[in-house]
């Protein structure tokens, strides 16, 4: 069954020049709010349907990479230099003529689909006038949509090569998302020349009403007749809607709206293989726990469609199988699949927890920790330090282990994620501390730890820092030891009764206050 291998995009939005492989059947986009998941499906959606009023609708403005505009501008303002936005879907079937041929950027043999938004060159001495003003103002009116495939030869959506549904969850309880997803169901389901006889048959119909039902009423309206709507917003494919129990869909709630249309979706192309790539837009949204889980399970059941999702759960992620997600970034414009990490690295993420790594992607900026007892502490120091929350500058505190350090820092680096790694030195700052991971810092990540190899742990330094308090706290009663001696053997009870009775108190050891200093800058 056809299915996308490859999406290119240039110019489309966020993504200067981004590319991404698909698996034939599964797979997660999982990214922060501004990483593109959406982009990526929107990009698709537009693609695969073959309307220059889609296009339209959304905007050329709205469409074009932001930085190209910008570094137009700061050239030679010509209409040759005018940035193109280009979408490309590399498809499977290489056996068919129409689709196969070298239109596309990389200019080579390949079965697919291109988008191409460019000003117009029937109009280029008015684009050269709104240029020649120098004031700032870009020409998108001037653009216009082409979609061709890779043979070069013209489609639409009279014919359309890829068909894609996409349900999207935010839009889930608008009149006009529903609508647009009951024609896009409609289309799919049901070939153009039945659905052309369809809605001759509705239109005649509908004529027949008027003669035979309304005709005595009408004898009696003088000059007036009463008369059924026609025309293109009162057809067939605007009336038609789809009922689960007799009830409309949109009658439903927002999670079971969803989850309806994401069954029918599935179960309706097992039925017909009807529809090549489901697009679903974060559809955990408005779901409870069991009817998500239920979702995962249609999914993951479904063996007949190519499905993208893209989503912030770390449930449908796991659920679904790690090594088929794809992961973003906004710090970054390279996608990221585990497969692409070092073997041993990303064998590890095979069987780390999922919502470690997750978060760590999700994330802009993240303070790693290596034990229980730092990550009890870390918001009580960070807020001493600074007056804020972590969650008030973006900052995850996550706590890895210290042997899990470098398997992170290469997400870290692959991703453009600032991490700040707080470890301790174990006796042996230069070796531990610097030594180890010289092959993996970078601008983006650096390592803190005590310099002075007698504060070999967490714990000396922050007894250290705070001695007054922990001596105070970790005396008399059932305590038998010194206060550094059962600090030492009771790592995470300590940092307890510490949060618990001095969080505002606890002055941080200098390394830590130097990584939350540094994760901010």
């Amino acid at each position: 069954m056809q299915h996308i291998k490859q999406i290119k995009l240039i110019n489309f939005k966020r993504f200067k020049d981004f590319e991404v492989d698909f698996d034939s059947k599964i797979n997660t986009i999982i990214g922060d709010n501004e990483a593109g998941k959406s982009s990526i499906l929107q990009a698709i959606e537009l693609l695969s349907s073959g309307s220059r009023h889609k296009v339209e609708t959304i905007g050329i403005e709205s469409i074009l990479n932001k930085d190209s505009i910008a570094e137009f501008f700061a050239g030679e303002k010509t209409f040759e230099n005018l940035p193109e936005v280009h979408v490309e879907a590399y498809l499977s079937d290489e056996t068919n003529p129409d689709l196969f041929g070298k239109h596309n950027s990389k200019n080579i043999n390949a079965s697919g689909l291109h988008m191409i938004c460019l000003p117009n060159e029937e109009l280029i001495n008015e684009i050269n006038q709104v240029l020649a003003l120098d004031d700032g103002n870009f020409p998108f009116e001037f653009y216009i949509v082409k979609f061709i495939t890779f043979n070069g030869e013209a489609y639409s959506g009279y014919r359309r090569f890829l068909k894609c549904l996409t349900i999207d969850s935010s839009k889930i309880n608008s009149e006009h998302a529903s609508n647009e997803y009951i024609r896009t169901v409609y289309d799919s389901t049901v070939e153009h020349a039945n659905r052309v006889s369809l809605s001759n048959e509705y239109r005649l119909q509908k004529i027949q009403f008027k003669e035979n039902k309304l005709k005595d009423i009408n004898a009696g309206l003088g000059n007036y007749e009463l008369a059924i709507r026609s025309g293109s917003k009162y057809n067939l494919e605007t009336d038609i809607t789809l009922t689960q129990d007799d009830i409309p869909i949109d009658a439903r709630g927002q999670g079971q709206q969803c989850f309806i249309k994401t069954e029918f979706a599935l179960n309706r192309n097992a039925e017909n293989n009807t529809l090549n790539t489901l697009l679903l837009e974060e559809p955990e949204n408005h779901l409870s726990h069991s009817n998500m889980k239920r979702l995962i399970s249609k999914i993951s059941e479904s063996h007949q469609n190519q499905i993208i999702i893209a989503t912030h759960s770390s449930l449908i992620s796991a659920r679904l199988d790690l090594r088929k997600s794809i992961l973003l970034n906004s710090n970054s414009d390279k996608p990221l699949k585990l497969n692409d990490l070092s073997p041993s690295t990303s064998k590890f993420f095979m069987k780390a927890p999922d919502n470690n790594v997750l978060e760590f992607v999700l994330s802009r900026k993240v303070i790693l920790v290596e034990g229980d007892a730092e990550y009890m502490l870390i918001d009580s120091l960070y807020k001493r330090s600074t007056g804020r929350t972590p969650e008030e500058d973006e900052v995850h505190v996550i706590s890895v282990g210290g042997t899990s350090f470098k398997r992170y820092m290469e997400l870290a680096k692959t991703l453009n994620i600032r991490a700040a790694i707080i470890r301790d030195n174990d006796g042996n700052y230069e070796e531990n501390c610097i030594a180890n991971y010289a092959d993996h810092t970078a601008n983006n990540i650096k390592v803190f730890s005590d310099s002075d190899d007698h504060n070999y742990t967490f714990e000396v330094c922050l007894y250290r820092k705070n001695k007054a308090i922990c001596d105070a706290l970790f005396s008399g009663g059932n305590i038998k030891k010194e206060p550094l001696d059962f600090m030492l053997n009771n790592k995470a009870e300590s940092s307890l009764r510490l949060v618990e009775n001095h969080s505002e108190d606890l002055d941080s050891p200098d390394y830590i206050q130097q990584a939350i200093q540094w994760i901010n800058e």
